[in-house]
């Protein structure tokens, strides 16, 4: 894991703006068209080359592949394994009950995106429907960190001052409950089998992502967001013995994996919305704590979210991990002032007690799923360069 040793350190969430064309092979592969893989490999590594850059010019120290080859940050897993298909019945946020007009505002924004925003993975997920196995080749995993080393390689200067590289997974929580169990499924009888089955396939790519030489990510969004979905009409205890399981399942995903190789990142969902029905971070916390990472992610810059940082001195941060929090928001195009991301940086400091153990981070990634934007690409980058320039405020604060 890295640390703030002599200033704050600077990294992001994950997913970055992605090209149009690329757009365009994404949504043609899961509208089910052929689409030449040479030519879809060259433009992802295009597409690489120029985030290499990006995030060299903007300050990041440690950069990530933006999951530029993958439709979204979850349903990427669906075509690494077998045992899917079907559509699966998942509810939706109640945002969209409690405010129409916003329902309907997000309608008319959607109607404008590209092809892959209206992919049928991006809006509807398939079902676990038979017996999951994860890809033993590792053909999609090893093809993408193969083209994020081929960048890195290409555009040296640039690389050459990041302090190190991550790359994002799925959760098995998160997966089993977007792409959801089917009942009549004939492999697993409950959920819980489900989700530990998922753990024990996944693990071949967390550990491939390590053997690769990147701090390994871990999206794990449920342990906050599935409160307002999946289980919105059922009692917190329950959610909460819930996500308790999708916890226990991840950390034998990660038996092999020392816990300082990996970052765990938490979030109510991307959206832009009222975020009316979130669970406040006091009712998971302690959950969260039971993971075996060396990093927390968590969002936090956002108006919902951002008083919670003081939550951290009545329930203090491991000390053998690191805080990344959030102090970006990644859900609108209005540009933090440096002196706001160094006052937010400088307040988790004070609250965590440990100025080493704190690095910048965005809330969210930039492009959850490919095709759907809420920040401008150009935007995205000078978010990115204030975030960067708030840290080097805050480090001449703490360090002098």
């Amino acid at each position: 894991m890295h640390y703030s040793n002599d200033r704050i350190l600077v990294t992001h969430v994950g997913s970055l703006p992605r090209s149009p064309a690329l757009l365009d092979m994404l949504g043609q592969a899961e509208a089910g068209e052929d689409v030449d893989r040479g030519a879809f490999q060259a433009e992802v590594l295009d597409g690489l080359r120029e985030a290499v850059r990006e995030q060299a010019a903007a300050g990041i120290d440690i950069a990530g592949d933006g999951e530029l080859p993958r439709i979204g940050f979850s349903f990427y897993a669906k075509d690494r394994m077998t045992g899917f298909g079907g559509v699966a019945q998942r509810g939706t946020v109640t945002d969209f009950a409690k405010f129409p007009g916003y329902a309907e505002l997000v309608v008319s924004r959607s109607a404008g995106q590209s092809t892959a925003g209206k992919s049928a993975s991006v809006w509807q997920t398939p079902e676990c429907v038979d017996e999951v196995r994860y890809d033993p080749e590792l053909t999609q995993a090893t093809e993408e960190l193969d083209l994020f080393a081929d960048a890195l390689a290409a555009e040296q200067e640039a690389s050459g001052g990041f302090t190190g590289t991550f790359v994002t997974a799925v959760t098995p929580g998160i997966l089993a409950t977007t792409l959801l169990r089917n009942p009549d499924n004939p492999a697993y009888a409950r959920d819980e089998d489900y989700v530990f089955a998922l753990a024990r396939e996944l693990r071949r790519e967390y550990e491939y992502i390590v053997s690769r030489g990147h701090i390994l990510q871990l999206d794990a969004p449920d342990l906050a967001l599935e409160r307002q979905i999946l289980f919105v009409d059922r009692p917190l205890a329950e959610f909460q013995a819930r996500m308790e399981v999708h916890v226990a399942a991840l950390n034998e995903a990660l038996e092999n994996i020392p816990k300082d190789r990996v970052r765990l990142h938490v979030c109510w969902g991307n959206w832009d919305g009222p975020h009316c029905d979130d669970v406040d971070l006091e009712s998971i916390l302690p959950i969260i704590y039971q993971a075996r990472v060396g990093g927390l992610s968590l969002a936090c810059a956002n108006p919902r979210h951002a008083h919670e940082v003081d939550l951290f001195r009545e329930m203090p941060l491991p000390e053998d991990m690191v805080m990344f929090p959030g102090v970006i928001d990644v859900t609108t195009n209005m540009l933090e002032h440096p002196e706001v991301v160094a006052n937010r940086l400088c307040h988790w400091v004070d609250v965590i007690g440990d100025r080493e153990r704190v690095i910048a981070n965005t809330d969210c990634g930039f492009s959850t799923f490919a095709g759907y934007t809420m920040v401008a690409p150009d935007v995205v980058w000078a978010k990115m360069r204030a975030m960067a320039d708030g840290a080097a405020i805050a480090s001449e604060r703490l360090w002098g």
